[in-house]
């Protein structure tokens, strides 16, 4: 088999304060799997964005098979089988479509001009055919809408396979997966490379990387540090030339000044997944909610924070039963949210950097009867971009200009001026590399020994193990165990997270 050789050279572009790629090259053929990575910043996700022409402004050369292409639209690095699926699947489907109707958009749009009308049972047909192809079992008439994440992501693979496409990106496609599903995808993976589709995997997740990709190349700082096969390297070396420096310790002391109890969830269950969910935190502890992907985490963790509609059960605060009825009164009452969606939920993607760590307690930058102090704001946005090490241009760069660590760090150090008493992370190291691993558990370990009551919501089992002091294992929207974090593993947690009993 012949394959497609896909060239960048000496590519790089700038934004304002920023060179975020610096004469990069980057070469991959079809019909292999091709991982690209780095630390949060390190540039990877703009050089995609570039190759899929989203970005438009850049210098240097893109080349398949030695020929010189001009991509600078997403149609024309389409015309050119490029294509990408974003790690935000949702931002790419339109949900009151069909599932067929979003597979088969790009040939309906571009179908347009030479007929004013669609064949809907061509359509659907031809859509069901790709679906079977791939082995997806979703109808071709079900509303996107109605869709898991999971089940979205494989309708964006499916859109790309609808077209000739030769390379095709995925911007951290395993991040909201469970292991199923990303063994699913996996195998998805491994069809479309039989098929002479080039495969550019980015990813955090390093075990993945040495299971499903042939190549791997590293990216810090904007520019390229190394390209080689997968075979030849190591786990260990990677995260070294990723970070520049050797990786200590991970994971940082555990609290060991546990306090009295200060936070209890009675027989908690909501309107949709929680069933009579009891637990407790004490002060300075560090609590998991573990559990895989569909467990009920994230709805826990909202109906605590008044986002989701509590049917049954209480909520204490030092005793105090709270009023949970919206995100508002959970606030004022002492508890903070950092949500799993932060893009969606956790940040203001399009306001800056200092009006995101200071929007959850504006009231100690306002004097009464006056306008907001700006002075007072920039100050203290500084200082917390210092201790968080924030890697910003300015206070004023825009959020959604930062990598996804930095976006973490910010959605994290916005609740630190609020002063809460209960802090609950939902998959605070989703799509975060590992220097920015370190630095999160840090400040969470930080908030424990000030007092804090913490909890932990993790799918990740080693994160559950490394950072909490007690645990509690959730399966179908119900606690299946409690554990004492020291005297447990990850097998057990496993066994408990599956539905063994």
């Amino acid at each position: 088999m012949i394959h497609t050789v896909l060239k960048m050279k000496e590519v790089s572009i700038e934004f304002p304060g920023v060179k975020a790629l610096d004469s990069v090259d980057f070469t991959m053929k079809s019909g292999t799997t091709h991982a690209l990575i780095g630390a949060n910043g390190a540039g990877k996700s703009t050089l995609m964005k570039v190759l899929s022409g989203i970005y438009d402004h850049y210098t240097g050369e893109i080349l398949i098979d030695d020929h010189k292409t001009n991509i600078r639209t997403p149609k024309e690095a389409q015309g050119c089988g490029i294509q990408i699926v974003h790690q935000e699947v949702d931002t790419a489907l339109i949900p009151n479509l069909t599932v067929g109707e979003n597979i088969m958009l790009s040939n309906t749009v571009n179908g347009m001009g030479k007929r004013q009308f669609v064949r809907w049972k061509d359509l659907h047909k031809k859509a069901t055919v790709i679906l079977n192809s791939l082995n997806i079992h979703v109808s071709s008439k079900k509303l996107v809408s109605e869709l898991t994440l999971a089940e979205k992501q494989m309708v964006l693979i499916a859109r790309t396979v609808s077209t000739d496409c030769k390379f095709l990106i995925l911007d951290e496609p395993t991040a909201p997966l469970s292991h199923s599903e990303t063994k699913e995808l996996f195998r998805i993976v491994q069809e479309l490379k039989a098929k002479d589709v080039g495969i550019i995997f980015i990813s955090h997740r390093l075990p993945e990387i040495f299971e499903i990709c042939d190549e791997i190349t590293i990216m810090r700082n904007g520019k390229l540090v190394s390209h080689e096969f997968v075979a030849d390297t190591t786990t260990g070396k990677v995260v070294e030339q990723m970070l520049g420096r050797e990786l200590q310790e991970q994971f940082p002391k555990k609290p060991s000044q546990i306090g009295e109890k200060i936070f209890e969830v009675n027989t908690l269950s909501d309107t949709d997944k929680i069933r009579n969910i009891s637990l407790s935190v004490h002060k300075g502890e560090i609590v998991g909610i573990a559990g895989l992907v569909g467990a009920g985490k994230t709805e826990f963790c909202k109906a605590l924070f008044g986002e989701a509609k509590i049917k049954s059960g209480e909520v204490k605060l030092r005793g105090k039963v709270l009023t949970l009825s919206n995100p508002y009164q959970a606030v004022k009452q002492g508890i903070a949210l950092v949500p799993e969606e932060r893009r969606k939920e956790g940040i203001l993607v399009m306001e800056s950097v200092a009006t995101n760590l200071t929007a959850a307690n504006l009231g100690a930058f306002t004097r009464p009867f006056s306008f907001l102090n700006r002075k007072a704001e920039k100050q203290k946005a500084l200082e917390l971009i210092d201790s968080l090490g924030i890697k910003t241009p300015s206070e004023e760069a825009r959020v959604q200009n930062l990598s996804g660590g930095n976006q973490q760090k910010i959605a994290i150090g916005k609740w630190l001026i609020a002063d809460a008493d209960v802090y609950i992370f939902d998959e605070p190291t989703k799509g975060v590399d590992v220097g920015a691993k370190k630095d999160i558990f840090e400040l969470i370990c930080e908030l424990a020994q000030r007092g804090k009551a913490i909890i932990y919501a993790s799918s990740e089992l080693s994160e559950i193990m490394g950072i909490t002091n007690r645990l509690y294992v959730l399966y179908d929207g119900q606690v299946a165990k409690e554990l004492e974090t020291d005297l447990t593993n990850e097998e057990e947690l496993l066994f408990y997270s599956t539905g063994g009993n």
